[in-house]
């Protein structure tokens, strides 16, 4: 019998939707706080259910001998170590929906707060003070809130506010005009939004590309007296520059469920008059634990006893019959949607997936589920191939797949187009035995293997360009592992791949691009 330890505060319906799928379970809430406790016990399980005082931490998952699946009870994963899992061959799971109206109620919660000083008012008058004339506040009637992030929890945060005859407009690199249209927002650039917003609330996950996205520079963009709402994710705010703007009055408040350190019991902004701070009450509503609850060992239960995988962000959704034969397509479906998304800046209109030869054969769904994940996963990190689909549907991004009986010199081969506001790109590869390649670019013929760094340069096709690239790469002590190339035709656009053996760092980038003749030089991982 697989055995489950819960070592976070979870619904009692987690114990016992648990114990009715057959599964032995441990209810330990108290273990998520003690790490070293945790770490001498965690061998035991086969599974863990955590929700975010639990952290799944490299040596916490190594020490999981019979680890096998690590559940999340809500959305925020930044607590499980996903790269350690995959590689330890951990599947993690999470709920990426159960609590996004409870967290959106909350923000809306939050900016009320913020606009009626009611958290102020509230202890001076418990105080026995009558200060009717010092909480004077503002309607939120009129003004314009600027979303950061219009996925599944900022577009109900708009639908809400839309319903108190609020203007809203919408900054997110993923959201189309169309959808744009659908919810009732305008879709601006981030400067615009600062520029504009009476107040600012931030809905997107962590990631390298969002953290710190209200940067001391970016606050300072903001008009004089704006409101500052985060929900979401401690790390997306310089919190430092926001309390220098509060002092300065350039901010007018402040509202904080999340920090970038957590549990947060000793901060700069706490005391600060015009600051609301919550201790990561987003999700903390009796439906919402509820839900999450119940789901989490519903799928953890599942995979354990069936083997079936919902809601992974390091694992495609397939049956063990088509496991064998589809893992590897899925792979490589992935691997190009990756190469895609990193390549693409401006917001997706459209994803076609076209299979040739054989694959056009098989269940081709979690193939573009994968490819689609692929596409969205550098600005959206909590995206799988689960919830890819409907996250895309949510920013308006149309999904196609198209069917070839030929697959030209290959036996099956997988092509990815990707429309942009700007362009459009597409990438095809194909399997060489059970490794994915590329093998077009932009139309441009070529051969390349995916490895865990690479750098992608398009040039002009000059001679002399591959020996300046070589002696850049290894002045900056960048050695090389493969190098694969491409061109249209003689003395036209190229295309260079090369494979590195450690990251590139930015300084590396920008020799790169001012090499003669290069057009455009990226750093890819994989």
């Amino acid at each position: 019998m697989p055995k489950v330890l819960i070592s976070d505060a979870l619904s009692e319906l987690a114990v016992a939707t648990f114990k009715e799928r057959g599964i032995d379970v441990d209810y330990r809430p108290d273990l998520g706080k003690n790490p070293n406790e945790l770490l001498s016990v965690i061998g035991r399980y086969d599974g863990l259910a955590v929700r975010s005082a639990t952290k799944a931490t490299p040596e916490l998952i190594k020490a999981g001998k019979n680890l096998k699946v690590i559940g999340r009870a809500g959305i925020g994963v930044d607590n499980v170590d996903i790269p350690t899992a995959t590689a330890a061959g951990v599947v993690v799971m999470n709920t990426p929906y159960g609590n996004a109206i409870t967290t959106a109620e909350h923000a809306i919660a939050m900016m009320f707060a913020l606009a009626r000083q009611i958290p102020q008012a509230n202890q001076s008058t418990h105080a026995g003070k009558w200060e009717k004339s010092k909480f004077m506040g503002v309607e939120l009637y009129g003004k314009t809130l600027g979303i950061v992030g219009c996925g599944n929890i900022g577009s109900i945060v708009a639908e809400r506010a839309i319903g108190l005859k609020m203007h809203v407009i919408a900054y997110d690199p993923y959201l189309t005009e169309n959808r744009a249209i659908e919810l009732g927002v305008r879709k601006v650039d981030l400067d615009e939004l600062l520029a504009k917003a009476d107040i600012v609330s931030l809905h997107t996950p962590l990631t390298e590309q969002t953290r710190n996205i209200l940067s001391r520079e970016n606050i300072a963009k903001t008009k004089k007296g704006v409101m500052i709402v985060n929900c979401a994710r401690g790390g997306l705010l310089d919190e430092a520059a926001l309390k220098d703007a509060l002092d300065e009055g350039h901010v007018a408040g402040a509202a904080l469920d999340v920090f970038a350190d957590e549990p947060a019991t000793d901060h700069l902004l706490f005391g600060h008059d015009r600051v609301v701070a919550t201790p990561h009450l987003g999700a903390s509503t009796r439906e919402a634990q509820e839900n999450v609850a119940i789901q989490i060992a519903e799928q953890m239960s599942d995979f354990l006893m069936r083997g079936a995988v919902s809601n992974a962000l390091n694992m495609p959704s397939i049956t063990a019959e088509e496991a064998p034969r589809l893992r590897p397509y899925i792979v490589l479906a992935e691997n190009l949607g990756l190469f895609a998304g990193q390549l693409t800046e401006t917001s997706v209109r459209a994803i076609e997936v076209v299979y040739a030869g054989g694959v056009a054969k098989l269940n081709t769904r979690p193939l573009t589920a994968a490819a689609v994940a692929g596409v969205l996963r550098p600005m959206l990190a909590e995206v799988n191939v689960v919830n890819a689909p409907l996250v895309a549907k949510e920013r308006g991004i149309a999904i196609a797949e198209t069917y070839r009986d030929d697959a030209d010199n290959f036996e099956s081969v997988i092509r990815l187009r990707i429309v942009t506001e700007r362009q459009e790109r597409s990438v095809a590869g194909a399997l060489f035995g059970p490794a994915p390649r590329i093998v077009e670019i932009k139309g441009v013929e070529m051969e390349a293997g995916f490895a865990p760094h690479m750098l992608y340069v398009t040039n002009e096709d000059k001679p002399g360009f591959i020996g300046a690239l070589g002696q850049t790469l290894g002045e900056a002590g960048v050695n090389i592992a493969t190098f694969n190339l491409g061109r249209s035709a003689p003395g036209e656009s190229a295309i260079a791949l090369i494979a590195v053996d450690e990251p590139l760092n930015e300084a590396v980038l920008k020799k790169v691009r001012a090499l003669p003749h290069v057009r455009q030089a990226k750093a890819l991982a994989f």
